[in-house]
């Protein structure tokens, strides 16, 4: 215990004598109002009064934030105090000594009576007068007026802070012991402004007291030294104005040290960091300033009467500095892109080489082999350009905004080889053939020229892949040649047209709902999920989209499913009967020329499907239940129809019954995938039919 005990007892003993010497030091200070004081002590008081203020001021400068220095108020007063027992004690000697000459008060009050006034009183009364005008009108209103509005809004912003301290708390944001260190911070930074608000109030009063006892020490001395030392009016006159305007300049100076300490402290405000970091480093964030004030300078350097040495001197140091601030901040930002995309490429290779990321898919990805990798890659701003225009084709006709379709080279490819994958999975290739393009020569064209048969991928139309430096002369010849960016990206297309059902995600459903106007939020928020869910919805979604029908226009979707979500929860009938009231839009994309080509489904095969259809006790259908011979006579029937049809260049739709419409959509689009299938409810009203024949 004893080993323990010392140590404490002497950091006590320690506290205990700072703590006394400060009681003493203040019981100084208010003595010296009272007893009188030595010339010599006198200096060293005034000294002191310099070396504190100086010392208060370069606090002021060097904090980082205003609640750093919060014994501000209490030095304050301490320091004036002892400005004004010094001013006391120096106008006793004055008055009393003063028939003894200049140094009577002391040599630190001779000498500022001699060099700061240079020997003419006048010269030190105007430079009083100034110091006082100073302090007390411009710095020590303005700190007061600050402090008075910051005090006022920090009393006010104490309840929201306080709430915002205990609704992160409350949501775990803080821990307790922050907490409570946030409210301690809390109630200094109110302590701190309101006394700050009231401290300033004692540099104003003491610049009026100085004024007045430098006054009084005129006045009373000039008549002390006539009527009890017997000395003449300008003898009297000269010794007591020099004295007592030296002693008004020795407290004054101190003064107003601190008055620019208070104001510096007060406006500092939010900012953080020492005064040079506050004020130079948001000086310096503008060159181009800097620039601007240059020019200035040389302009009035080059000005007739204006000396243009001082101004070119400025106007060389502002353009220099400019200059390396400029140079500076740009090497800076280079730094800082520099580490951004280093951390950018070291968050990649963390991601690429975590598990996690096996894990993850893109929703559309081009894959790449070795040479169309090379070749694409490094004209991605092409490729990008033209991926961008395409989804905002896709938005405007579909509805919605197809995912961002990654690009990625797989070394695992052949090198001409690309895959297209949607949710990971490859649900088409093709390969290209890079420095020749591709001539589509039909079934019955034959060229006179050399190439390599081949397939458009997108559509399986026979070409012919030829050099590139023979394509303007078959272009000539009026057939029709395709780059290999064409090709690849018409695929992409055709690719994303087919899966559009796979491609519309549950957060791009919300987001096209939340789109909606706020008369069809009301009827949504009626709709789901009370009577059906979002899932069946976005399941009724897909299934328009299966067939190509676009859902861009929303409201009239949500107003057909309210119809009949009272009386069905299949999203099959729900999106058959969307289609219905779909139909103007439906058939409005398969008119050309004021008419819409039908092929339709004859009455046979119209007739076997509708037999086939398995219903439940409800009248709903539960399954198709065909033979598959009839499922294998109707697709060779179809597909030859279908066909002929295509090859003459037109497009058309299958008109079928209504019941069996999905069922025949099945058959058909596993040959003829962009074919659409309508029954004839889903023909509009006013819409002219041109009938290209009969599935028989």
């Amino acid at each position: 215990m004893s080993v323990l005990g010392e140590p404490l007892q002497t950091a006590q003993f320690g506290q205990d004598r700072r703590e006394v010497g400060f009681a003493i030091g203040v019981i100084v200070i208010l003595t010296i109002l009272f007893l009188p004081i030595p010339p010599a002590l006198i200096d060293i008081g005034l000294a002191l009064s310099i070396a504190a203020s100086v010392l208060v001021l370069m606090v002021a400068l060097w904090i980082q934030k205003p609640l750093d220095f919060s014994a501000f108020p209490t030095v304050l007063l301490i320091v004036t105090l002892l400005r004004l027992s010094l001013n006391i004690a120096s106008t006793r000697l004055i008055l009393s000594n003063g028939s003894e000459g200049y140094n009577a008060a002391g040599h630190v009050i001779g000498g500022f009576s001699s060099f700061v006034m240079s020997g003419d009183f006048v010269i030190g009364l105007v430079v009083f007068a100034i110091i006082i005008t100073v302090n007390f009108l411009v710095i020590t209103k303005g700190a007061t007026r600050i402090a008075e509005v910051g005090a006022r809004f920090t009393l006010d912003a104490i309840p929201g802070k306080q709430m915002a301290i205990d609704a992160d708390l409350s949501a775990g944001l803080l821990t307790e012991q922050e907490a409570q260190r946030r409210r301690r911070e809390l109630e200094d930074e109110s302590s701190f402004f309101g006394s700050m608000d009231g401290a300033s109030k004692f540099v104003r009063g003491d610049a009026i007291a100085g004024l007045i006892i430098t006054t009084i020490n005129i006045i009373g001395g000039i008549i002390i030294g006539v009527t009890r030392h017997g000395m003449q009016l300008q003898e009297a006159a000269d010794i007591f104005t020099k004295l007592s305007v030296g002693d008004g300049l020795v407290s004054q100076i101190p003064a107003l040290i601190v008055s620019l300490a208070a104001g510096l402290l007060v406006s500092k405000g939010g900012n953080r960091g020492s005064m040079d970091k506050a004020v130079l480093g948001q000086l310096g964030k503008h060159p181009l300033a800097l620039m601007v004030a240059a020019l200035l300078m040389f302009i009035l350097a080059a000005l007739p009467g204006l000396p243009a040495i001082p101004f070119a001197a400025l106007g060389i140091m502002m353009a220099f500095a400019g200059y390396t601030i400029h140079a500076r901040t740009k090497k800076q930002e280079a730094d800082t892109e520099r580490n951004r995309i280093e951390e950018e490429e070291k968050s990649s290779e963390e991601e690429r080489n975590s598990v996690s990321h096996v894990l993850q898919s893109a929703q559309v990805e081009l894959a790449l082999g070795k040479q169309l990798s090379g070749k694409f890659i490094a004209e991605h701003g092409e490729l990008a350009h033209r991926v961008a225009k395409m989804r905002r084709k896709f938005a405007e006709q579909y509805g919605f905004v197809v995912p961002e379709m990654r690009l990625t080279d797989d070394i695992r490819l052949p090198p001409k080889r690309y895959e297209i994958r949607i949710h990971g999975t490859v649900v088409a290739s093709g390969t290209l053939r890079l420095g020749d393009v591709m001539v589509l020569t039909g079934d019955d064209t034959k060229l006179d020229i050399p190439g390599e048969e081949a397939y458009e991928p997108a559509f399986g139309m026979k070409g012919l892949w030829v050099s590139e430096y023979v394509a303007e002369s078959v272009r000539g010849s009026g057939h029709t040649v395709i780059d290999n960016l064409s090709m690849l990206l018409t695929h992409v297309s055709e690719v994303l047209r087919n899966n559009l059902s796979q491609l519309l995600s549950y957060r791009d459903l919300r987001a096209l709902l939340d789109r909606l106007d706020p008369e069809y939020q009301r009827l949504l928020e009626e709709l789901c999920p009370s009577q059906i869910s979002y899932s069946i919805l976005q399941s009724a979604l897909k299934l328009l989209l299966a067939e190509r029908v676009s859902i861009r226009n929303l409201h009239l979707i949500i107003e057909a499913v309210a119809e009949v979500a009272a009386h069905t929860k299949k999203p099959e009938l729900i999106a058959e009967h969307v289609r219905m009231r779909l139909s103007q839009q439906v058939c409005g994309e398969l008119i050309q020329d004021g008419k819409m080509k039908v092929l339709q489904l004859g009455t046979h095969w119209n007739m076997v499907f509708h037999r086939a259809l398995k219903r439940d006790p409800n009248g709903d259908v539960v399954e198709l239940d065909v033979e598959p011979g009839e499922i294998e006579k109707f697709s060779k029937q179809a597909s030859q129809a279908i066909r002929e049809q295509l090859d003459r260049g037109h497009e058309f739709a299958l008109v079928t019954a209504p019941d069996v419409r999905p069922y025949v959509r099945m058959v058909v689009e596993r040959m003829f995938s962009a074919v659409p299938v309508i029954s004839h409810v889903e023909i509009a009203r006013g819409v002219e039919l041109e009938s290209l024949g009969t599935v028989v």
